[in-house]
């Protein structure tokens, strides 16, 4: 039995890497159902990101990428313009996955909540996943040619 009925999760992933699947194994071990945010366009380009993938070409790797890995779980992808989307308005969700480099949003979250009227949300902190060389693996330093999206160095 799962410890949450509901809990989301975001991100902008544009190279889906190691990290990203991190992620998302943590939130689906703590639940059978997740919502995932995935920065628009625009959100991204807002956020100073430069994208190789746009947003329909992210929903379909996200999706394909999620019904392989973990074929038995419910997932629903949900478009973000800010940095909560559903998560603030949803009263169903219980907690928020977040990596160690956005676990500052948490409280941000449940201030958000408060003001809706909402419960606060749990807020489950994901260690960032390590390339080879100690360094966090991200989407930049794959395309920078760092690393591959294992953490393997290039």
């Amino acid at each position: 039995m799962s410890k949450f009925s509901l809990v989301a999760t975001g991100g902008t992933f544009d190279i889906l890497h190691r990290g990203h699947l991190t992620l998302l194994s943590n939130s689906f071990k703590i639940s059978d159902n997740v919502i995932i945010g995935l920065t628009s366009d625009e959100f991204a380009k807002k956020k100073g990101k430069t994208l190789i993938n746009n947003y329909q070409k992210r929903f379909e790797n996200l999706t394909k990428m999620i019904s392989n890995e973990f074929p038995n779980h419910s997932f629903h992808i949900s478009k973000l313009e800010n940095d909560f989307g559903p998560a603030v308005l949803k009263k169903e969700v219980e907690a928020l996955v977040v990596s160690d480099e956005t676990n500052n949003q948490g409280s941000i979250l449940n201030e958000l909540r408060s003001k809706k009227q909402l419960p606060p949300v749990q807020i489950i902190t994901i260690p960032m996943f390590l390339a080879k060389d100690g360094q966090r693996v991200s989407t930049t330093r794959i395309k920078n040619s760092e690393i591959d999206d294992e953490g393997n160095l290039l």
